[in-house]
């Protein structure tokens, strides 16, 4: 059920107590535990464990804490090391200007040698920071274009840092002090980032969850931190464990790949998975990629895709949730009969219902299909994307035309529906602008998707 991606088993405080401690990890549903080494010779421990125990992986390198020797001889032993068949990563490196127990020249040689080390070997990095966010993030912007993959632990920057790293396709993870009662920004960074860019961690034998601060942390502890992500997204442990052990699969190669999901539940709504086929093709979309969300496999070929019956069978009865949602990879309104054919059924029997679409349905049916919305479809959310038709168009990789298309739906498809019309959070799009257009101009109301 979890991943512990960050859990220090070689410490001292764990002599002797390691069978006890995977025993409890184990009976509180952790299927894997990644131990990230601090310098050589616990990177050394860290492989004598993952070779004792099949569901224990490793990491090789040298903390900012111990890099006050560091010369350029260490990465040979290092290199030779990560060889490991168990071996995923390269960490826990990176800097630390908190406590400073090593020179800044030194941390910063180690921290770039060790970068270019998991360029070379092919390895994502698990980077620390502390107190020395600026010159982390430099080091983001320097290797954005290198392919480097990076997990940001114990996370301590901003939402705008956390945005900027998620656009280069990096994780970020909070341990368990997320649950601290004074970690209110703390959390308020983490409600911003989508549970798609999260791991799980513990980074045990520190940062112990509430109501065992001031305890040795483990491992069988991390349903604690699952349980605040949980309760600050608004969705079930279920979904967070499910999400971040796919994200963990996705950078360090740990489990397995779901299998093919028709239908998918996250937090208390159910989500069709309707056609990956479309019409656009967003630079933000992993439609062509592994289609993976919230670690359901949405990966469906056009002769995959199921009748109306099959969604029925699976939805059963429709009350159990907040809505059904008609979604995916794809643009559901390709499939407009089959949508239409499930949506009554769950209107007939006390269901609400939601569409998620690219506002291009009824240049895709060659007529207008607004009016048929009434009474079939209760919220309809339409992606905006942008106000400029030049910049909704390299977006999503269409004529600038259909921006128009997509406007003129909205606007019919308010006098039938509830419209929202949404824009992914990119940098380069001005959301402000667009909520004052939204609400303004089309008339219906707006919502920011994060990006992942």
């Amino acid at each position: 059920m979890f991943i512990d991606t960050h859990a220090h088993l070689f410490y001292p405080n764990f002599n002797g107590e390691v069978d006890k401690i995977i025993d409890r990890a184990k009976q509180a549903g952790v299927d894997y535990i990644l131990v990230p080494a601090t310098d050589v010779a616990s990177s050394i421990q860290a492989i004598g464990l993952a070779d004792k125990y099949d569901f224990i992986y490793a990491s090789v390198g040298v903390h900012p804490h111990d890099t006050k020797e560091w010369n350029s001889e260490i990465i040979p032993q290092l290199e030779e090391l990560a060889k490991h068949k168990k071996v995923v990563a390269i960490g826990e490196i990176g800097l630390d200007y908190y406590y400073d127990f090593s020179p800044r020249d030194k941390q910063l040689q180690a921290f770039e040698e060790q970068i270019e080390l998991a360029l070379k070997l092919k390895l994502p990095v698990i980077i620390h920071n502390r107190e020395s966010n600026d010159d982390i993030m430099s080091f983001a912007r320097k290797y954005k274009e290198s392919g480097l993959r990076a997990q940001y632990h114990c996370f301590a920057g901003s939402i705008a840092d956390a945005r900027e790293l998620i656009e280069m396709h990096h994780y970020i993870s909070f341990p368990g002090n997320i649950t601290f009662k004074k970690a209110d920004t703390l959390r308020n960074v983490l409600s911003r980032i989508s549970v798609e860019d999260l791991l799980l961690e513990t980074d045990s034998p520190f940062m112990t969850p509430v109501p065992h601060r001031g305890e040795r942390n483990e491992p069988a502890l991390i349903k604690l931190t699952a349980e605040k992500i949980a309760e600050v997204h608004k969705l079930r442990v279920e979904d967070v464990a499910q999400t971040t052990s796919f994200n963990a699969h996705k950078l360090f190669g740990i489990g397995n790949k779901p299998t093919l999901s028709f239908t998918y539940q996250i937090g208390q709504s159910l989500y069709i998975n309707v056609t990956n086929r479309c019409n656009a093709d967003c630079v933000f979309c992993d439609r062509k990629g592994e289609a993976v969300i919230n670690g359901y496999n949405l990966k469906m070929k056009k002769s995959e895709e199921p009748e109306a019956d099959v969604y029925i069978k699976e939805i059963g009865d429709p009350k159990k949730y907040n809505e059904i949602v008609f979604c995916g990879y794809g643009e559901p309104t390709i499939r407009w009969d089959v949508v239409k054919e499930v949506a009554k059924y769950v209107k007939d029997n006390g269901g609400k219902t939601r569409m998620n679409t690219d506002g291009h349905g009824s240049y895709i049916n060659k007529r207008d299909i607004t009016f048929e919305l009434a009474g079939l479809i209760d919220t309809i959310s339409i992606s905006l994307n942008s106000t400029d038709p030049e910049q909704y168009a390299k977006l999503m990789r269409v004529d600038p035309s259909m921006h128009k298309e997509m406007l003129d739906f909205a606007k019919k498809a308010k006098n039938y529906t509830h419209v929202v019309l949404s824009i992914v959070g990119l940098s380069e799009v001005d959301s402000a602008a667009a909520k004052k257009f939204v609400v303004e101009e089309v008339g219906v109301d707006f919502r920011e998707r994060e990006y992942f």
